[in-house]
């Protein structure tokens, strides 16, 4: 569904040729919108500005949308949306059972890879934001229309599993016994036993060649660490309220009988060559090249993003790729699509997207850490979020935090001030949807029904008549540049306008068809309030 206001600027581009920057108005006595467009032009045209405001205002055909336009000061065209167009904006959103979020009609197949924890090992801070930001994308492309394919490239292959499956062989310890924080401990013994005895080293390397050959009683505990570590990975989105599952599972070793083919095909049409002994592959602008096949014949991660990219095209007939991870990975995955485009792996009509995410900070600024400078746990930092709110009101902090700021900085997770129910937070959303929630149901316990907007005389009326027409724009936006902080914008706007409304207008004490009208425009929020909070993962509680 197009907004009022894209409307007004598509046609007034028309008119001018040129955009005419269109601004919500700096005070009510303006309209709802202005336009600087016949100043710009006046300059290009020597011309009086008011003289070329009234040659655009004499074309410009809005009648069906505006009140008769006003020039304003030294040349400004102001803008005033009709209220009977407005009143029918809102019916539109609450009647829609999208509440103005238009399905595509171009679907995609997108592949997004997010969240990829690694096997044995707790999900921690880092894995916090790639979950989240992930979910997110998952939530609104599939409420475009696309058919989203997640992928969860878990870390569940290389030469830790050696040295993890003989420790475990040579301590007789029960895995299946474990928990995932437990099997995190046995990496950390695995790891110090590796470092600090060369004949356990020697064995561990030796382990890796049994597992990459199939041996059995390898492969079985190996199945076992994964089996325990999903248990946890599982327990954490559950927690999290995201929608990865079981079957968006492609960790590292998906790829593993894929790596030798694409080494040889890289090889065999010369686009990788052979320098000091490893294949490599160089591509234009970078420093350094891609490592396909290293030195002693092994495999690194350059060799398995090329893989995916590959099976991904070609097996999962995606038509964009999103990949969410850390901001420092950006140049890494740069190279990798450019070198996957070199080799015809990623054909230029296929959309290849990085997402980086800054890091998330103490309260001091710096990086979280636990207070002897170790990585800080994602249920640890739930639990400290859960120390100041409820689980519902704590999750929507946490969402709220990582989503609503440019998602390539850092940000500060502050517990205490991102659960407050007042400024620029998830749990203030939350409680704006359960006033909402609240003044309906006191409608419905008195017998009073509502239908249509039909009534917007007052300016706060029109305000968020005018925010609600804005929704699915907004989340046509966020679909197509992944930027979810503009629809946690565009949600505090609607809350504030929805607050100025509720102090201005009063809705039960009211009557007749204004209380009627005032109920509805009440009800299309909450819709938007409890549509937009489902996109970003997060909760919209009836009560609070």
């Amino acid at each position: 569904m197009q907004s009022l206001p894209a409307l007004l600027d598509a046609r007034l581009r028309a008119v001018t040729g040129v955009d005419p920057e269109m601004r919500p108005a700096t005070k009510p006595q303006f309209g709802h919108f202005q336009s600087n467009v016949a100043l710009r032009l006046a300059k290009e045209q020597k011309r009086p500005p008011r003289e070329v405001a009234a040659g655009i205002v004499e074309q410009l055909d809005v009648s069906d949308l505006c009140e008769p336009l006003e020039i304003a000061g030294p040349g400004f065209i102001n803008f005033r949306i009709r209220a009977d167009v407005l009143a029918q904006a809102a019916t539109a959103v609450l009647e829609d059972p999208h509440h103005g979020v238009s399905r595509t009609s171009h679907p995609q197949r997108v592949v997004i890879d997010y969240s990829a924890p690694n096997v044995a090992k707790q999900m921690h801070v880092g894995h916090l934001r790639t979950t989240i930001i992930g979910d997110c994308f998952n939530r609104i492309l599939t409420a475009l229309g696309h058919e989203v394919v997640p992928q969860n490239h878990i870390g569940d292959w290389g030469t830790q599993f050696g040295m993890l499956v003989e420790h475990i062989i040579e301590t007789g310890t029960d895995v299946a016994a474990l928990d995932l924080a437990g099997a995190e401990q046995l990496y950390k013994d695995s790891k110090g036993h590796f470092d600090n005895d060369p004949e356990f080293a020697t064995r561990a390397r030796a382990r890796v060649v049994k597992l990459q050959g199939g041996d059995e009683e390898t492969l079985a505990i190996w199945r076992q660490l994964i089996t325990v570590s999903l248990a946890g990975f599982n327990a954490a989105y559950q927690r999290l309220g995201v929608l990865l599952t079981d079957a968006d599972l492609a960790g590292e070793s998906t790829y593993n009988t894929a790596l030798p083919e694409v080494a040889e095909d890289l090889a065999a049409r010369g686009i990788a060559v052979v320098d000091d002994g490893a294949l490599v592959l160089w591509v234009e602008g970078f420093d350094a090249p891609l490592i396909i096949r290293k030195s002693d014949g092994g495999y690194g991660y350059d060799t398995t993003d090329m893989a995916a990219i590959r099976h991904r095209v070609r097996e999962l007939r995606a038509d964009r790729i999103v990949y969410v991870t850390d901001v420092r990975q950006s140049q890494h995955f740069q190279e990798i699509f450019a070198a996957a485009r070199k080799a015809g792996y990623l054909p230029e009509d296929v959309e290849a997207q990085h997402v980086g995410y800054g890091m998330v900070l103490g309260p001091d600024g710096r990086p979280f850490k636990t207070r002897d400078g170790g990585t800080v746990s994602l249920m640890s930092l739930l639990d400290l979020a859960e120390q100041e709110a409820s689980p519902e009101i704590a999750l929507a902090a946490i969402k709220y935090a990582d989503l609503s700021g440019a998602i390539h900085k850092d940000y500060v997770f502050d517990a205490e001030r991102m659960v407050q129910t007042t400024g620029d937070t998830g749990p203030y959303l939350q409680y704006a949807h359960a006033r909402t929630c609240q003044i309906l149901r006191k409608a419905e316990a008195e017998g009073i029904g509502w239908g249509a907007v039909v009534v917007l005389e007052e300016p706060a009326e029109q305000a968020l008549a005018l925010a609600l027409s804005r929704f699915g724009e907004v989340v046509d936006e966020v679909a197509r540049t992944l930027t979810p902080h503009k629809l946690c914008g565009y949600l505090y706007e609607l809350a504030g306008a929805l607050s100025a409304f509720y102090e201005a207008c009063p809705v039960l004490r009211s009557e007749g068809e204004v209380r009627s009208s005032r109920l509805a425009l009440v009800a299309a929020t909450r819709d938007v309030l409890a549509q937009g909070l489902h996109l970003l993962g997060i909760k919209a509680p009836e009560r609070m």
